[in-house]
């Protein structure tokens, strides 16, 4: 568990958080509206929130966050090991995808789906922050976020316990609809931009794209991640 608090602001993901039993809550600051909106949720806990001017809120969140009256300060959560996760279904894996906006959506399209974990490294990565939990609209609390030192070591354990490694690539040969879909599957992203490195190309069991019909052939990464999720889990 990281010694730094979560800051958690908007209204989804402090929602989700404050319904979450593994968390720890250390302060709840709300305007008036927000905390009315959060009665039903903070009551029951025994939480009395702060309230605090709009403005005491705008200074604690960066420049242009949504936080619609309500920022929650949490324990970290603790998150499993690689070795800890369900070996079933369906991981995503992110190598060095590093926009918390890009990593939050992947997250909420992972819970969406139901995916087992999402597994990232602890360098070269987007950190839980505000941002993330905010993009995530709760997400967060519901998908495990693995973070692990060597991406390959990690991907050679997932394949030891069983999963298939399919690496997500607009410019292989492969359709993603034409693989075995069969789970347990690790769906490898690749950075904003530069995609997969070559060696996490490597080691992926089997490389494909998305089948696209008009001019544009490759997507945001957290874009792709919700349409490969939905070809792979259909």
């Amino acid at each position: 568990m990281s010694d730094e608090n979560d800051i958690i602001y908007g209204a989804h993901p402090v929602e989700e958080a404050l319904k979450n039993p593994k968390r720890q809550f250390v302060k709840l600051t709300c305007t008036l509206n927000g905390a009315e909106r959060l009665r039903a949720l903070t009551q029951p806990l025994g939480i009395t929130p702060e309230i605090v001017n709009p403005k005491v809120l705008d200074r604690k969140v960066e420049p242009d966050a949504v936080h619609q009256g309500m920022i929650l300060e949490a324990k970290a959560l603790r998150q499993p090991q690689l070795d800890e996760i369900e070996q079933s279904g369906v991981v995503v894996m992110l190598d060095q995808v590093t926009d918390p906006h890009n990593v939050g959506a992947i997250l909420r399209s992972c819970a969406a789906f139901q995916v087992t974990a999402v597994v990232t490294t602890a360098r070269h990565s987007a950190e839980a922050s505000g941002v993330l939990f905010k993009a995530a609209s709760g997400a967060y609390e519901h998908v495990p976020f693995v973070k692990v030192t060597n991406l390959a070591r990690a991907m050679e354990e997932l394949r030891d316990a069983g999963f298939r490694l399919v690496g997500l690539d607009s410019e292989a040969e492969t359709v993603l609809g034409a693989i075995d879909k069969t789970p347990p599957l690790v769906l490898v992203l690749g950075a904003e931009g530069k995609g997969m490195r070559e060696l996490t190309r490597k080691n992926c069991d089997v490389v494909a794209k998305l089948d696209f019909s008009g001019a544009i052939r490759s997507l945001n990464v957290s874009n792709a991640a919700a349409v490969a999720l939905y070809a792979l889990t259909r």
